[in-house]
């Protein structure tokens, strides 16, 4: 047993990481760059030719200088979390943890949505023109609503769907829908329930890498989990919501499958369970189906595979069962993308342009943690083909997988620009590469990580 814990510890993150802080530099200052050349070249086609279809490219946002209520807060979080977090992360019980990132997050969040006000910052978001509680009316008859859903995704027809609900299945909207039914009606409990949910993604995603790593890199992770700059648009979207149920139906496959909970066959079930309802969330949230079957190859087992099939059956098979076709109603979406900006927006520019907007949402710590899982991707692989993967290759992996969704859906040509929103599902689990940063200097790569979100949301509007 002894043996087996000094072979661990020689696995660990830092040290086989020592070396390479040169290299991480190098490689934020690269993704500078490309940040910057994103904003010259999206601000040139802006100027003649107007086909990007946002006010500061790469980003959806406006230039906006401002400060509000969270203006205040917000650093007080961020200095919090970097003096604290670490430390803390190291030696709380984990059953402690777990709860504080979570409050964490939360603070994090909402300090930051605090920074454009109550209003325009949670309360109003998801009440625009193009969000769903704008067809909330609509939903009175909910199987009516369901049976002619796809009726009205295109434009053109009478009482085409706003946007947001056009270009998700339906499951998005009736979140909103039941919530109105149970009295929590109107912009500010929907953007409450977005974050309060939303910011547990981040727990779900330590209890993954716990299980599937080790539970040192989870502490290493955690400080980077919370104070990320995707918080900035976790707070301003439905987004954040997908990815916190879409990361619980990872979680649960990986308690699932390496049996570190007490009943793996719940968790397996619970696990397809939020996974179908992850694809009714959000079209282009099969994807995490890669990072689910990283799990069961990490865990070198199928077992809980006949459960998550089962559970993952439900949603699809209710919905199907009350009138709603996905595969048509998603064929029907990618009619309306071309019909709206997606059919405008260049792919030759969103195609880099949406890595830009990646480097921003997730900052400088996570990339030179992506540097070090770029470093370690041909080893970790190797590894896991022979069945021999240590710790740090097993977050290499998740990583890995991560990046690998987000790839995708760049390529795929229906993810041209707000990415820094509709990729957090994906960014999640980029995060905890910043695991694989050196004790020395993990302190400036949190400044580093809080200063991204801090000029982001004081410099721009970046609401829809």
């Amino acid at each position: 047993m002894k043996t087996e814990e000094r072979a661990e510890q020689r696995t660990e993150p830092e040290s086989g990481h020592r070396s390479g802080g040169r290299a991480d530099l190098a490689a934020a200052g690269a993704a500078v760059l490309l940040v910057a050349a994103a904003v010259l070249v999206g601000r040139n086609i802006e100027d003649y030719a107007r086909v990007l279809y946002v006010h500061w490219p790469p980003l959806l946002a406006s230039w906006y200088p401002h400060i509000g209520p969270g203006t205040a807060a917000a650093p007080a979080v961020a200095v919090a979390v970097v003096a604290y977090g670490p430390g803390l992360a190291a030696r709380l019980r984990w059953r402690t943890l777990l709860p504080i990132c979570w409050g964490a997050s939360l603070a994090w969040v909402f300090s930051l949505a605090l920074i454009d006000g109550w209003g325009r910052g949670i309360a109003e978001r998801l009440t625009t023109k193009h969000e769903y509680l704008r067809g909330i009316s609509r939903f009175d008859d909910i199987g009516a609503a369901l049976r002619g859903f796809n009726d009205h995704i295109l434009i053109g027809p009478p009482g085409n769907w706003p946007t947001h609900i056009a270009g998700h299945p339906p499951g998005a909207t009736l979140t909103f829908v039941l919530l109105d039914r149970v009295g929590l009606g109107g912009g500010a409990w929907a953007g409450v329930w977005c974050i309060v949910t939303g910011t547990t993604a981040a727990v779900a995603a330590l209890i993954a890498v716990r299980v599937l790593a080790d539970e040192r890199t989870a502490r290493r992770a955690a400080p980077f989990l919370v104070l990320a700059p995707v918080a900035v648009w976790a707070g301003t979207s439905a987004d954040g919501y997908f990815a916190a149920v879409a990361a619980w139906s990872v979680a649960l496959l990986a308690l699932a499958a390496t049996g570190k909970v007490r009943s793996p066959a719940a968790a397996a079930l619970g696990s397809g369970l939020l996974y179908g309802l992850t694809c009714y969330l959000s079209y282009g949230l099969a994807l995490i189906a890669l990072l689910l079957v990283t799990v069961l190859l990490l865990a070198r087992t199928a077992r809980p595979v006949p459960l998550f099939v089962l559970g993952a059956l439900v949603v699809p098979a209710a919905f199907t069962l009350a009138g709603f076709n996905w595969w048509e109603a998603y064929h029907l979406l990618v009619e309306r993308y071309y019909q709206a900006a997606g059919g405008f927006r260049p792919y030759w520019y969103w195609v880099w342009a949406n890595l830009a907007c990646t480097v921003i949402a997730v900052g400088p710590a996570t990339v030179a943690g992506l540097r070090r899982t770029a470093t370690a991707a041909p080893g970790a692989l190797n590894a896991l083909r022979t069945g021999t993967t240590a710790v740090p290759q097993r977050l290499v992996l998740v990583v890995l997988a991560a990046f690998l969704m987000l790839l995708a859906a760049d390529l795929s040509g229906m993810s041209k620009a707000e990415t820094e929103r509709i990729w957090q599902p994906f960014m999640l689990w980029l995060l905890p590469a910043a695991a694989l940063l050196p004790d020395r200097g993990r302190r400036g790569w949190l400044i580093a990580q809080a200063a991204v979100a801090l000029l982001v949301n004081h410099l721009l509007w970046t609401g829809w």
